[in-house]
């Protein structure tokens, strides 16, 4: 069953991100990232990016951390790769989908791409292929996703 509504408050913004990292660790695509390159803390980790999307959903949190230093440690390990980057889109539009529907919702999701996009670009260059074409991003149009509940 699909959720009908938005994202309202940091408890939605906690759940979701509770919900797209317990299926970002287990992917077998990006999990590696989060748990054998990273070592992600998922306890220390939560709170932080929570302060990210809050700020960037609700407008009613600081957040004063570099998002990029960790990606570009991570790219350093093991380059991130489009299919990287894509995998991590489709896992983020599904949970979002899978709870919240809505103009919050929507800019989360909007928000999602382009920070892949972004990092993408900045990692490899302003010439990362994010198309579809060879480069491993796979996209959002072409997606038939479904919840990851």
């Amino acid at each position: 069953m699909r959720a009908t509504r938005d994202i309202s408050d940091r408890h939605d913004i906690d759940v979701l991100l509770r919900r797209f990292y317990g299926a970002a660790f287990a992917d077998p695509l990006i999990g590696p990232f989060f748990t054998e390159i990273a070592g992600t803390d998922l306890e220390v980790h939560l709170p932080r990016i929570g302060d990210f999307w809050e700020r960037a959903l609700l407008r009613s949190a600081e957040y004063g951390r570099d998002a990029f230093a960790p990606h570009a440690a991570l790219h350093s390990a093991r380059p991130l790769t489009a299919a990287h980057f894509g995998r991590w889109v489709q896992l983020w539009h599904a949970t979002v989908d899978g709870l919240h529907q809505g103009p919050r919702a929507e800019r989360a999701k909007g928000q999602g791409e382009r920070i892949a996009v972004a990092m993408l670009r900045r990692l490899a260059g302003p010439a990362a292929a994010t198309g579809g074409g060879g480069g491993g991003f796979v996209p959002l149009a072409a997606l038939e996703l479904r919840s990851v509940a």
